[in-house]
């Protein structure tokens, strides 16, 4: 009879470390999904309830519950994003036949920047400084676009099987969690309330935006209103910051010929309506479910589109988010800990 050379406890550790190695070599493995994993768990934070409802409530099977949230989620999620695109690249399509309207545009702006500010170089100057930046922005985007395919297929075939076993998926992430069970539970109930106010109240905020500026450009006479209501409504991601860089450069080109009236107006309009639009909603959503806090949001942005693209505006703030919450219960089990080695009796 042969015996093992490794005592239990060495067994134990020796599997640890093979569960260590293995699982970094997992997470190295799925690294270019990432942003699939993240939207599958934002997907079913946000359509859990209705999956519950359809299978508990109404006695649905679990397959077809699945399916009818799927079809669901691509009409009001993804077919808005890819009618967006479609958008945003007939645009640019009609700028690239037509490049004399950007250089006139660019032309009358650095002469009205000279005889006003005695800056005729002012535009190009801008230009030129923040070309490189944009240029890599703009390559993330593309870049994110472009893996935004795949993201959608494998984040609905998870979605899929977590929803038909939705009990059980609950179940492990409670077994498996290196948290008390209370603190999980209160854990997941943070991600949920931040996820339903990043994606839904954040996603609600940037179409009032957006709606509420293109009937500024309508109202003032700008064209293209509904174009960059729709770009307005992607930068408003961006608290405070984002609208700004479309009306008040729409605003500075008035000023260049010579319309002040639409000018001033649409400034106005921006500064008073359209920004506090934001902070409005963002208090009412607060009240509601929760908050992320701008500053929050931004640094997310900064760090989420080098990350997943254009989701990132999304993503980068929740995963931020996500990280602080960790943080705080980290805090709260070691807080736990130490109440509790301090009622031990002294040996």
């Amino acid at each position: 009879m042969s015996y093992s050379i490794f005592t239990p406890k060495e067994r134990n550790i020796i599997t640890l470390v093979l569960l260590l190695l293995l699982g970094a070599v997992i997470a190295y493995a799925v690294r270019g999904i990432i942003g699939a994993l993240l939207g599958t768990m934002v997907m079913y934070t946000i359509f859990r309830p209705l999956n519950i409802w359809l299978v508990e409530r109404l006695k649905w099977r679990r397959p077809l519950a699945a399916v009818c949230i799927i079809v669901i989620s691509f009409l009001i999620i993804v077919l808005p994003f890819l009618g967006i695109g479609t958008m945003l690249t007939n645009k640019i399509v009609e700028l690239v036949k037509n490049p004399e309207w950007i250089k006139n545009t660019v032309n009358t702006i650095n002469e009205y920047a000279g005889d006003k500010l005695g800056k005729p170089d002012l535009l190009q100057e801008q230009l030129e400084k923040s070309a490189s930046y944009f240029g890599g922005l703009l390559t993330s985007l593309v870049s994110g676009a472009a893996g935004l395919f795949l993201d959608i297929i494998v984040m609905y075939f998870l979605l899929y099987f977590i929803f038909i076993n939705f009990r059980g998926f609950e179940r492990g992430l409670l077994r498996y969690s290196p948290f008390r069970i209370e603190n999980a539970i209160k854990f997941g109930h943070e991600l949920r309330n931040i996820t339903y106010s990043n994606v839904i109240g954040q996603t609600f905020i940037a179409l009032v935006q957006g709606g509420a500026l293109s009937l500024g450009f309508w109202i003032f006479g700008f064209d293209d209103a509904l174009f960059w209501g729709v770009i307005c409504a992607i930068l408003a991601f961006v608290p405070l910051l984002g609208p700004p860089l479309i009306f008040v450069p729409a605003a500075i080109y008035a000023f260049t010929q010579e319309d002040n009236f639409a000018a001033i107006g649409l400034l106005v309009y921006g500064f008073v309506v359209v920004i506090n639009i934001d902070n409005i909603l963002r208090l009412i959503i607060a009240k509601k479910v929760g908050d992320i806090h701008p500053i929050i949001t931004v640094v997310g942005v900064i760090i989420g589109i080098p990350l997943f693209g254009v989701m990132g505006l999304v993503y980068g703030p929740l995963l931020l988010s996500y990280f602080l919450i960790t943080v705080r219960i980290y805090e709260a089990n070691k807080k736990q800990l130490n109440l509790t080695d301090e009622e031990l009796p002294s040996p």
